[in-house]
């Protein structure tokens, strides 16, 4: 397996085939590492050399999306504003990784990879989020962490479904999301 993290062009090609193994993956849990590489624009032996064997590939999937979450968190700047603002923020940020989230949570050959069960940087600062909220009032203290996180990613789900099984706009799942959460964690 591919344990470096590789920079230039062989970043560019190893996250081209993750986004196609998603996106193949999602449609047809079935399709072959030659599926994959069809769709990603490279050879069936560049995959291999990537990515030997298809465990491979979906563990790197995994790590893909950790990588994905840090990154969206780091961007939903959890220390600035109000806990209320700041967590409407990274609900924003992580809608917009709906279909690799989807994949994951669909998909049960990621189930079978153990790393999701480890608590992340990003778990840890959404927890210090919703404490902080608690102590200035602007998320109800009576709501647990792992209560409001769970919620929240409960509500993208369903916005990412609504999306997909309704053909409704994103923007508009994403503003109910949105909406719910405000009324969920409101103090009163």
């Amino acid at each position: 397996m591919d344990t470096v993290a590789p920079t230039g062009a062989r970043a560019r090609t190893r996250r081209a085939i993750l986004d196609a193994a998603v996106s193949v993956l999602s449609k047809n849990p079935a399709a072959s590492l030659a599926d994959i590489a069809v769709a990603a624009g490279v050879g069936r032996t560049t995959i291999h050399r990537y990515f030997p064997e298809r465990t491979d590939l979906l563990t790197a999937i995994g790590v893909y999306l950790l990588e994905r979450i840090e990154t969206a968190t780091v961007r939903a700047r959890l220390e600035e504003g109000a806990a209320d603002a700041a967590l409407e923020r990274v609900c924003q940020e992580y809608f917009e990784l709906g279909d690799v989230l989807q994949f994951a949570f669909e998909n049960p050959q990621m189930q079978e990879w153990t790393d999701w069960e480890t608590e992340t940087e990003a778990d840890k600062a959404l927890e210090r989020l919703i404490r902080r909220g608690h102590a200035e009032g602007t998320i109800d203290p009576a709501l647990p962490p792992s209560w409001v996180a769970e919620t929240m990613w409960a509500l993208l789900y369903a916005a990412w479904q609504h999306t997909r099984t309704r053909q409704e706009p994103k923007h508009s799942a994403l503003n109910l999301c949105l909406h719910t959460l405000r009324k969920t964690i409101r103090t009163g």
